[in-house]
């Protein structure tokens, strides 16, 4: 739902923005800013820490000799090293800036170099919900869909997918303008269960993997609206709480338009793809369509150099930012819904 989700954004009166200069900043996705970037702000006690190292002027140097690189040899350089050459000329040279700064770094850290380890997996949540061509100001939009793409940040690939359709309460039936937009029949969500039995389902599925036991993880969004909207939305109708492991997560448009220094509107899902040099898979506003192609996404960020990292999270029906400086933390343990009454 890309574009959909846009022209609904902001219509639910419970969920709002801070309108603080710190959300409003751009943050790094990674710890070292190449040159030309603005540099981490850091502390007295922290002026002898990492950045003093003369390893990072290096790079800073390395960094200067590759903006001034043209398509060409930023193409012909990327092959040398054995690295993937598609896309537009600002992500080979992010790709190719990440991989000098990695390969420093792990000549001088015993440890090796940044990557991203803390979370061992990311899982995408991409929901389809009900929706009219034009929704009234007051419609609530019920997820009809439920997909999972869970992706390992250590061999950096899909490792598992869940999907299960939801038959909605409120419109159970669906206008002409959502089956088209979908693909989701009537049929399919006729035969489906209510909100909160798949919801049981997908805390399975996740204690399954052992995911915020033995292993942790993030969820990760197209856009904020899926858990700031879709869920919260959801929740209210099923009357059951807010699940505490969807209360913080990836949303990969800030990710994206920090790591790659592009502007928002840079940052749709056809776009994002297009700029990396790949194409959409499947079939468009499919949920688990959408969700494998914006793991795609993450993927080759991280294969970039990118530490995803949680940026939003949800406090008391809000919607807010997460700033970089926050401890890293992954998803709590997943537990079965809870009823409001």
């Amino acid at each position: 739902m890309d574009e959909h989700k846009e022209n609904i954004h902001g219509k639910d009166v419970n969920v709002k923005m801070p309108n603080s200069k710190e959300d409003e900043k751009a943050k790094p996705c990674s710890r070292i800013c190449p040159a030309g970037e603005p540099a981490p702000q850091v502390s007295p006690s922290q002026s002898n820490s990492d950045f003093s190292h003369p390893v990072y002027k290096e790079i800073a140097l390395a960094n200067g000799h590759i903006n001034r690189m043209s398509k060409d040899e930023l193409r012909i350089k990327l092959s040398e090293l054995k690295l993937d050459t598609r896309g537009v000329k600002d992500v080979m040279k992010k790709r190719l800036k990440s991989h000098y700064k990695k390969q420093k770094l792990m000549q001088t850290a015993a440890e090796g170099g940044p990557t991203d380890t803390y979370y061992d997996y990311i899982c995408v949540v991409d929901f389809e919900a009900t929706c009219e061509e034009d929704n009234p100001s007051d419609f609530l939009h019920e997820i009809i869909e439920f997909p999972m793409v869970l992706i390992s940040t250590h061999t950096l690939e899909i490792v598992d997918t869940f999907q299960e359709y939801v038959k909605p309460e409120l419109n159970p039936q669906l206008s002409d303008f959502c089956v088209k937009l979908t693909g989701i029949t009537q049929k399919m969500v006729d035969e489906a269960d209510p909100f909160p039995e798949v919801l049981q389902r997908v805390v399975v599925w996740l204690q399954e993997r052992e995911l915020g036991t033995k292993y942790k993880y993030a969820i990760l969004t197209d856009g904020a609206w899926d858990m700031s909207k879709f869920l919260n939305i959801q929740c209210r109708v099923s009357r059951i709480r807010y699940p505490q492991f969807a209360k913080k997560w990836i949303n990969i448009r800030k990710s994206y338009g920090n790591f790659y220094k592009v502007p928002r509107t840079q940052t749709k899902l056809s776009t994002m793809l297009e700029k990396l040099g790949l194409k959409y898979e499947g079939r468009p506003h499919s949920g688990l369509d959408d969700s494998r192609n914006i793991a795609r996404i993450a993927l080759r960020m991280l294969q970039d150099g990118c530490q995803l990292r949680v940026n939003e999270r949800m406090h008391a029906g809000q919607l807010l930012s997460v700033p970089s400086s926050a401890p890293v933390e992954g998803a709590p343990p997943p537990h079965n819904p809870r009823s409001k009454d």
